[in-house]
């Protein structure tokens, strides 16, 4: 039934309405009357479509040898070929005979004619005359529609053999030979015969063609309905095939995976569908034990849907695994918004978003096929928040399309003259002369617009502050997995895996961003300390590597080679510490494991061969485990450094952004900003729709879709791989919604809401 709704369907010449609303399901008896009327309207169409296709063939034909017959008059009136082939006529077996020289004539493909005419030739060693014309418009094909390009032609030999020859070449090139007379007379005498056929039908074709689009609107009325009852039929028949018979009890057995909480909602319609069916044995559902292990369902609405998508596409999560969609709500968009921190840019992705979740009603009712569409509208929330985060970054960062707000005014003073100020457009802020002492309240001053200096003030900022939002949801990640060993009734990884693994995390790199803390609020340019002065301000970054390397740090006169009394002690305390956790998570599991199987092995009486099978079972098991928990360790160790260091791609793609939006300003929109003539305001609203275009494209669309891209992949590998399994399977629900939407088969239907 549904293939032949999908054929009628496609007969249809414009798309049906909308299925009306069907509150029930067909009963059996309504099922079988559908069928038979789909039965009847598919023979009644097929009987018309052939029928028409009868008739456009005949119509065909008749349009063919009347353009033949007009085609070949000219043939016969050539003088040329009248000296070629003789005057005389004789009229034999409707072909015709020029003296001793038969005929034949007929209609080709026109991309066939010059193979074609080689072939004659070649069959006949040239004893033929070819003769063709054109047909100027293209005919339709009866079948399928197309335009054809034909060709009339006339094959004039000599002798019985060769016209055998010329009929096979012309069978095999698919060509149409027709009757064709000879003399002026009986063409016209056939042309007046053969356009009287043709206006006959014509009209008949006319006819045919309107009881055709009568019938097919009578059925695009009903067909969508018919078909929504028809996969609700299918779906429901094929979860019926799924169901075991209890043949002594005379029952129907289903087992099933329910939500714990929908539980009373699958019971109330077991108790419907008895009321509805008037049977008088009630449907009994109770819980059934099993060791499969369940399939993960996580609840979501229409707002926690995308990040829970985004997380999925990673893996399903492993059934009761903490799920990190929650917490991706708020680190995605953030860790997003350091990348693309721009105010203009930020709102526009808002502005964005927003209209896509007000409007949301009209698209979710107008479904297109556009797969790129879809994924925007599907992530229309992650695009409203990754927008308002970008507003509240671009605002800490104050850049708004490049330059800044002077909000609050600028805690820095000028301390250039007039004529330093006259010939110089940037300049050194230098906090010993220019800072006030007095913090500017929110985000970077404005200032800095105008600084020289302002990239080597960016650069530390954004990539001290990119190191320590990295350590921290790296840290955030490692402590997510406690969660899991405490669900899991795993209490020993906590003490085997988590504290190591937090341990070698902090005391290495997490000490690393204090020592980042210390040195801003230790070291100041009016200092009245020189050892604390801007001058003697350490590397932090040659501090680490010194510490990782044991070597001793050296500063020369007046400055301290450690920021602090006893940091020699303390960074070797840390890093012995650290290398003390390697072989605790190298082999703790593996020992815990090999202690318990000790414990809980029970001997048996038995031959002695069957105890050294069992040994060596266990011994090669104990081998893989090693193996297994080297991989793992080599690779959180190594990670740890190679993670850290990913997190600097928050400073690379926020410093990429504010250059290629400066560039595009100082560049391009400055051209039109410069002049004060009429023309220059023409200029000027060419130049803005230009850089509009350039920042809507490139820096909006192009750069924040790289921004997404390497927030995804810090989520999935630096922040989920600490803690995230994702080895489970999605709960498919029987859904009617998801069979109807998606249209495709029961058995492929995606994810859904709760069982209906």
């Amino acid at each position: 039934m549904e293939r032949k709704l999908r054929w009628v369907s496609g007969e249809l010449p414009e798309p049906p309405p909308p299925p009306k609303l069907s509150p029930r399901v067909l009963t059996p008896r309504e099922i079988n009357i559908l069928e038979e009327r789909i039965d009847f309207i598919e023979s009644e169409i097929q009987e018309i479509t052939k029928n028409a296709q009868n008739l456009k063939t005949d119509y065909l034909a008749l349009i063919e040898l009347k353009l033949l017959i007009e085609k070949t008059q000219t043939f016969f009136q050539d003088h040329s070929a009248h000296r070629k082939i003789s005057a005389s006529v004789q009229i034999y077996n409707n072909e015709g005979a020029l003296g001793h020289l038969g005929f034949i004539a007929g209609v080709v493909t026109t991309s066939r004619v010059p193979s074609f005419e080689r072939m004659l030739w070649r069959i006949s060693h040239g004893n033929i005359f070819f003769k063709q014309a054109q047909i100027d418009e293209p005919l339709k094909d009866p079948v399928t529609g197309h335009e054809l390009q034909k060709t009339v032609f006339v094959v004039f030999f000599h002798g019985e053999q060769i016209k055998l020859r010329v009929k096979k070449v012309c069978n095999g090139f698919q060509a149409t030979l027709y009757p064709c007379p000879a003399t002026y007379k009986e063409q016209q005498d056939m042309l007046a015969g053969i356009e009287t056929r043709i206006k006959d039908l014509e009209m008949v074709l006319e006819q045919t063609e309107q009881h055709r689009r009568l019938v097919l609107a009578n059925i695009a009325r009903d067909i969508s309905t018919w078909m929504v009852a028809v996969r609700k039929e299918k779906a429901i028949y094929h979860n019926l095939n799924m169901f075991s018979m209890d043949i002594v009890k005379k029952c129907l057995i289903a087992e099933c995976w329910v939500p714990r909480c929908d539980l009373h909602i699958l019971q109330k319609a077991l108790d419907n569908g008895v009321k509805a069916s008037g049977s008088p044995i009630p449907s009994i559902l109770h819980h059934v034990p099993t060791l499969e292990i369940p399939p993960t369902y996580n609840r979501t609405n229409k707002f926690t849907r995308g990040f829970q998508t985004l997380i999925d596409s990673y893996g399903i999560a492993s059934y009761r695994e903490v799920n990190p969609a929650l917490y991706t709500i708020i680190t995605f968009p953030f860790l997003f918004a350091v990348m693309f921190g721009d105010m203009g840019h930020g709102l526009i992705m808002t502005i964005f978003g927003a209209v896509l979740i007000i409007n949301e009603k009209n698209f979710l009712k107008n479904k297109t096929d556009n797969e790129i569409w879809n994924i925007f509208f599907g992530g229309r929330y992650i695009i409203l928040l990754m927008g308002l985060f970008s507003v509240y970054t671009g605002l800490i960062y104050n850049d708004i399309f490049s330059k800044s707000l002077n909000i609050f005014g600028s805690s820095w003073q000028n301390v250039y003259d007039e004529g330093t100020l006259r010939n110089r457009s940037l300049f050194d802020l230098d906090p010993k002369d220019s800072y006030m002492k007095i913090p500017y309240p929110l985000g970077i001053d404005p200032a800095w617009q105008f600084a020289k200096n302002s990239i080597i003030f960016l650069n530390s900022f954004k990539m001290k502050l990119s190191i320590i939002f990295g350590v921290i949801h790296m840290a955030f990640g490692v402590t997510l997995s406690v969660v899991n060993f405490n669900f899991f009734k795993r209490a020993e990884m906590i003490f085997l895996q988590y504290i190591p693994q937090i341990l070698f995390l902090l005391l290495l790199f997490w000490y690393l961003c204090i020592l980042m803390f210390m040195k801003w609020i230790m070291y100041s340019a009016d200092a009245t300390d020189e050892a604390l002065g801007t001058y003697c301000a350490p590397s932090v970054l040659i501090i680490f590597i010194n510490m990782m390397l044991l070597k001793e740090s050296t500063a020369k006169e007046p400055c301290k080679p450690f920021m602090y009394d006893g940091q020699d002690i303390v960074q070797k305390t840390f890093l012995a510490i650290a290398f003390l956790c390697i072989p605790i998570m190298l082999f703790g599991k593996p020992v815990y494991q090999m202690m318990m199987a000790k414990r809980q092995k029970q001997y048996r009486h038995g031959v002695e061969s069957g105890e050294v099978v069992k040994q060596e079972s266990q011994e090669d098991g104990m081998g893989e485990i090693l193996i297994t928990q080297a991989i793992h360790t080599i690779e959180y160790v190594l990670g740890a450094v190679s993670h850290t260091a990913s997190y600097l791609r928050l400073w690379a793609l926020s410093l990429a952004h504010a250059q290629l939006s400066a560039v595009l300003w100082q560049r391009l929109l400055t051209m039109g900003l410069t002049g004060g003539s009429a023309v220059n305001a023409i200029v000027l609203y060419v130049i803005f729709a230009v850089w509009a275009f350039f920042t809507l494209a490139i820096l909006v669309l192009m750069e924040g879709l790289s921004a997404f891209l390497h927030t995804l992949r810090l989520h999935w590998v630096e922040f989920m791989s600490k803690f995230y399994e994702g080895h489970g399977y999605a709960f498919l629900p029987f859904s009617f919604s998801a069979i109807l939407e998606d249209d495709i088969d029961v058995k492929e239907k995606p994810n859904g809401g709760p069982p209906e």
